[in-house]
């Protein structure tokens, strides 16, 4: 039954699905509600969560309108009220009367049955003085140590290629794991649901984690979701520094660390690409208390490019600014970020095309003619190298492309007549 197949009346009795409320960051006049299953958040007037709150309290919408013009002095018609929170999909009864669902349900979270009383310790006090104390010693070794620091010659710890390229993209996948898990667990220290899943970025294969759910937690204790990941990798490279400095390692053991450390460390950068949606652009995007710079930095861009293009354009095909119903703090950092966002793909872009691609191309061209050796009498031992160099590289180009493809299948349809 849908919102407007059930009428809401002045004596209609409402139930919500569990919503969040809580007060705005920045506007001591609003509050932000929403349902995090949904991952849906909309910002509203604090004399709306006034109204959430009685209507919860099961009183009949008149009462509620009543009430809320004797104490706030504020005329509102809290039926229409609560049919525009029945479009948001936060209205789980009328009168009784189950309201239909939303177009896409609700996605379970990952590992639900994890709770805030068991994650909170991991961001204790006691542990933070951990991670800083392992952190240190292991700065202060390399220190002293200069030839501890990882160099590129460790990423080839095998004579054959494409077995280290394999072993690497095995421990470049456990780091990823492990990263996106302590951006979940800090999501479920607080309370919010997370999920993990494969998305792209430019023409990156990534593991993500979604956590549109934080829009529920207040923007300083969000940081801790954001900054997660980057913290257990310092630590995972912290912890196997110590281990090669001071552990009596056999030799390929300590090559297989090294080759670890230095997988681990390559992933650090890859989160100051603040033109994607890196884990840096999300605390940039909370710094300067923008709600969605991406989109709507993109949107700009696009904006700045059709007004690039008009002359060519027909006549009476007006441009519209994107930026121009933001608030002006906003409205700044959008457009300086759209400057970012355009150079920086453009450079990634130009740069994969011209060395990226072609390496790849080149690599995935040279194994194969080293595999057709092999099956005709070639190096055994060089062909299964050859063949583990495209059973690495080839499946991540094949994983890009069905995700590419998956998340973005609206660019593939064709428009209904």
């Amino acid at each position: 039954m849908s919102a407007q197949a059930t009428e809401v009346g002045t004596g209609s009795v409402v139930r919500f699905h569990p919503l969040v409320v809580r007060p705005d960051d920045d506007d001591p006049e609003a509050i932000i509600v929403g349902r995090p299953d949904l991952g849906e958040f909309v910002e509203l007037p604090a004399v709306c969560g006034e109204v959430i709150r009685l209507l919860r309290e099961g009183r009949p919408v008149a009462d509620v309108e009543a009430t809320i013009a004797a104490e706030h002095d504020v005329e509102l018609d809290v039926a229409d009220f609560v049919e525009s929170l029945a479009d948001l999909a936060f209205v789980a009864e009328v009168d009784g009367h189950p309201l239909s669902g939303p177009a896409s349900a609700p996605v379970a979270g990952h590992f639900m049955g994890v709770t805030e009383r068991h994650v909170r310790w991991v961001f204790a006090g006691p542990m933070k003085l951990f991670w800083l104390a392992v952190v240190v010693a292991a700065s202060l070794t390399v220190l002293t140590r200069p030839s501890l620091f990882p160099r590129h010659q460790d990423f080839f710890w095998s004579g054959y290629t494409g077995l280290s390229v394999l072993v690497n993209t095995a421990f470049f996948s456990v780091v990823a794991s492990v990263h996106e898990l302590m951006h979940l667990i800090a999501a479920r220290s607080l309370g919010a649901p997370a999920r993990i899943g494969f998305g792209t970025r430019l023409h990156y294969l990534v593991v993500q984690t979604d956590v549109t759910a934080i829009w529920g937690v207040p923007r300083r204790h969000r940081y801790r979701v954001y900054l997660a990941g980057m913290a257990s990798d310092v630590f995972l490279i912290a912890t196997m520094l110590l281990a090669v400095a001071y552990l009596p390692l056999p030799g390929p053991s300590e090559a297989l660390l090294r080759a670890f450390i230095l997988t681990t460390l390559l992933c650090l950068p890859l989160q100051a690409q603040i033109y994607m949606r890196t884990d840096l652009y999300f605390v940039l995007r909370d710094l300067l208390r923008c709600k969605d710079l991406f989109g709507d930095g993109l949107r700009y861009v696009r904006y700045l490019f059709a007004k690039a293009v008009a002359p060519l354009r027909r006549p009476g095909q007006p441009v519209t600014d994107p930026t121009g119903d933001l608030a002006a703090h906003e409205r700044r950092a959008v457009r300086i970020y759209a400057v970012t966002l355009a150079l920086g793909s453009s450079v990634t872009l130009t740069v994969f095309a011209f060395y990226g691609a072609p390496i790849i191309i080149s690599g995935l061209t040279h194994a194969l003619t080293a595999l057709r050796a092999g099956l005709h009498g070639g190096p055994a031992l060089a062909a299964i190298d050859a063949a583990l160099l495209i059973l690495v590289e080839g499946g991540i180009q094949v994983m890009f492309l069905v995700t590419f493809i998956r998340t973005r299948r609206h660019w593939f349809r064709r428009p209904k007549p």
